[in-house]
């Protein structure tokens, strides 16, 4: 059998190109090796979108699609919507008895991301927050998954999840599987401001975006050295002429690249790789029914799937009353 991947997004937003090089890229090639879910992660979302829950839900259709267009085969990966299985929030709140706030706050993802949302917190973290590796941690042994691809700075919080995964088998007896992180080559991708690339902040090139609007962006991207590097980095992503990449590295090193070529060069060839996805993408928008189908189909299976492990979950938690009269 083939192992199992758990793999997914937060909709907060269009996915970018940052994403198709630091995740989609890869994840559209592990869909042919692995037993994949995908997640549309709206409840992680809301964790610090509370205040704004018509924006997790538009973004759920449109993560949803920019999967689809760069690749996902609905056929070969399970996508779902992670509210549309209770049985995910019901293990969270057993986990959180095997984790104490200490052990949170001392989480490095936690810890940086809370300070990173300052003026959304004010003084005060909020619970679900803090919790959210408890709710990553149901994410992923709901579906008993081998492996979860991250970058590097996400690996606290599959440690989490594998403390969590060691304790609940030590009290209760083996039941779920320790996951492994996939750490993969993921480039970080920065916006053309030199910022973290991000559709609200304006900087990113979308899968939406128009020949022209790409063109225009590149074209206003910074030049200094973090922005040289970045734009360096998107050739190699981009392009397959290696040629043309070893030229305009050789160039930056000697202080001679000319951006009046390099950047109307990576334009084209950003297009160009685009296109396609861009295509498929519009084909989506106009057959939004394709798209709730796919999702309402994966969705199922994935709760079916969440409901095999909540039960055994439950049996070993002597908390299976009933289990044959009450659905």
């Amino acid at each position: 059998m083939k192992k199992i991947i758990l793999t997914g997004d937060r909709p907060t937003g269009q996915l970018h190109i940052g994403h198709f090089c630091g995740a989609l890229k890869n994840r559209v090639a592990l869909q042919d090796q692995y037993d994949t879910y995908v997640m549309i992660a709206d409840v992680q979302a809301l964790t610090d979108n509370f205040n704004d829950p018509q924006k997790v839900r538009k973004n759920v259709y449109e993560v949803a699609m920019d999967n689809l267009a760069v690749g996902i085969d609905p056929k070969k990966s399970t996508i779902f919507i992670q509210s549309l299985i209770p049985e995910i929030a019901e293990l969270t709140v057993f986990y959180s008895n095997l984790v104490t706030i200490a052990r949170l706050k001392r989480n490095p993802t936690v810890k940086e991301e809370i300070n990173q949302k300052k003026d959304l917190f004010k003084d005060d973290v909020t619970f679900g927050f803090l919790g959210y590796p408890v709710s990553q941690a149901a994410d992923i042994t709901a579906f008993q998954a081998d492996l979860v691809p991250v970058g590097e700075d996400q690996l606290p919080m599959i440690e989490q999840t594998r403390e969590i995964v060691r304790k609940f088998n030590k009290i209760y007896g083996e039941t779920l599987k320790e996951p492994e992180a996939k750490i993969g080559d993921f480039p970080r991708v920065l916006g053309m401001d030199g910022r973290k690339m991000s559709k609200s902040l304006g900087n990113a090139i979308t899968f939406t975006d128009t020949a022209d609007e790409i063109r225009n962006k590149i074209k206003g991207a910074l030049t200094n050295d973090l922005g040289a590097k970045n734009l360096l980095g998107l050739l190699e992503q981009f392009s397959d002429d290696l040629a043309v990449i070893k030229k305009f590295k050789q160039q930056f090193k000697s202080g001679t690249i000319k951006y009046s070529e390099l950047k109307p060069l990576l334009a084209d060839i950003i297009i160009q790789k685009l296109k396609p996805i861009r295509e498929k993408r519009v084909y989506y928008e106009k057959n939004r029914k394709v798209v709730e189908t796919i999702l309402l189909a994966g969705t199922k299976k994935a709760r079916l799937v969440a409901q095999q492990t909540l039960a055994k979950v439950k049996e070993k938690m002597f908390l299976n009353y009933f289990k044959d009269a009450i659905n």
